[in-house]
């Protein structure tokens, strides 16, 4: 419980700033792979999640995937195909390419 609590007190203070990591990537569309059939590769992205554990995993996970879509979205890229994930197992690296695709 006090894990928690310092987890969310720590988001507190963190969503004030202005990190793509909390906030998330505008302009950046996560697709499968079959919906960029046509598009161009810009590049390969890896993040680790900062966090892990039953409490925190969530949470380090969905700022990976934020972290990676603005940094795709950096690079010029329009959409991201993340790779799949097996439910229930442990992430330790999230992968995706970034994608450019036509308007």
């Amino acid at each position: 419980m006090k894990t928690a609590i310092l987890a969310l007190a720590a988001f507190g203070v963190l969503s004030g700033c202005n990190d793509p990591g909390l906030t998330g990537a505008r302009g950046i569309t996560e697709a499968t792979a079959a919906e960029v059939v046509g598009c161009t590769l810009i590049t390969n992205i890896r993040m680790a999640p900062g966090v892990y554990g039953p409490v925190l995993a969530q949470t380090g996970l969905a700022y990976a995937r934020n972290s990676v879509k603005a940094e795709a979205k950096d690079a010029g890229a329009t959409h991201v195909v993340f790779d799949l994930i097996e439910p229930g197992v442990p992430v330790y690296e999230v992968r995706a390419g970034a994608w450019r695709c036509p308007s």
